[in-house]
């Protein structure tokens, strides 16, 4: 049914050696009614020639060059040739599980608009060895994902990983799909999915194999670094979740907690800096003084940013934060 069109929006560059498995994997699809928008971001090895030799023999296959620069000029392009009632992306070094559309189409058309359908993800490397980081953010991201609860966490990382969602095409264009220029682009628009207060459905499917390598772009390209995710997350706390009538409290003062202080700075907002490092407290950064973390209780109602990295420590701030009777998303936010 014309309807139930699946597009399918992919960027590459530079990507030869990932693209075959990447479309054969999209044509070996249960659901067959689907068109791959795929664009070349200025390719300087064989990968256009890849494409062009997949799509000469199936025409569900559109290949584009960017007319722009970049990941988010490729999507723009993408999104305006495609022509489906249901989105979604892909990235073109990794692999869609078979019944991958199947599922996020039928999750959709159950639960209606206003829904975000998931998956849960796997990484795998050709090396056969994955880094701690990306095994913990794999247990982190689907744990979130069986339970629909993605957005109780979206301060900490991207709680929707850019390669494994589908909406309705009218809830994108609602977010403003891809029109903001604002990096990582995958982080910033899952806040607007959140802004929009889109509904996660739950999943218990494996539907997407994440790839990881050396040069993969979130691991080399600038506009992925760790400088982006913090004024990003601040901009959608301030915007969204900042009750300027109560307190604001910053725990943590390493690198990222700096990072944020000199935001609220900038910003005008008033805030009082915390640490539960004896070394520090009485101590001044950026003309603030730091006070021990027991001084959140004498402040009445506060929200409070947490920007401490250790897990340990996280969860004894946690627990902390707890006796205080402060509640998630509500008083609190872990930044990392």
């Amino acid at each position: 049914m014309k309807q139930d069109l699946v597009s399918v929006l992919t960027p590459f560059k530079n990507t030869a050696d990932f693209l075959p498995a990447c479309i054969k994997s999209i044509q070996s699809q249960t659901h067959t009614f689907w068109e791959l928008l795929i664009v070349d971001d200025h390719s300087t090895d064989s990968s256009y020639d890849i494409v062009k030799s997949f799509a000469e023999k199936d025409p569900r296959i559109k290949l584009f060059k960017n007319n722009g620069t970049g990941i988010i000029s490729a999507l723009r392009l993408a999104f305006k040739e495609s022509k489906g009632t249901f989105i979604t992306r892909m990235d073109s070094d990794d692999i869609m599980n078979p019944d991958k559309l199947q599922s996020m189409l039928l999750d959709l058309k159950d639960h209606g608009k206003g829904h975000i359908a998931l998956g849960l993800v796997q990484y795998f490397s050709d090396s056969g060895s994955l880094g701690d980081g990306f095994q913990r953010y794999e247990t982190w991201l689907n744990k979130l994902t069986l339970k629909g609860d993605n957005f109780k966490e979206i301060y900490k990382e991207c709680v929707i990983p850019s390669p494994c969602w589908m909406v309705f095409r009218a809830d994108l264009v609602s977010c403003k799909a891809f029109e903001p220029n604002r990096y990582p682009e995958d982080y910033d628009l899952t806040f607007r999915f959140y802004e929009a207060q889109l509904n996660c459905i739950p999943s218990k499917k494996a539907l997407h194999e994440w790839r990881d390598y050396p040069n993969r772009a979130s691991r080399t390209d600038a506009h992925y670094s760790k400088n982006h995710f913090i004024p990003l997350k601040l901009r959608y706390f301030l915007k969204l979740d900042f009750d300027n009538s109560r307190p604001l409290a910053l725990w943590g003062a390493g690198n990222k907690g700096k990072m944020v202080a000199k935001k609220l700075i900038t910003e005008g907002i008033a805030f009082t800096w915390l640490c539960n490092n004896e070394k520090k407290i009485g101590k001044h950064i950026y003309d603030q003084e730091l006070y021990s973390f027991r001084q959140l209780q004498n402040l009445k109602q506060p929200q409070c940013i947490i920007t401490v990295a250790n897990p340990d420590e996280q969860a004894t701030i946690k627990h902390h934060l707890q006796s205080l009777g402060m509640q998630p998303m509500i008083d609190y936010y872990f930044f990392c």
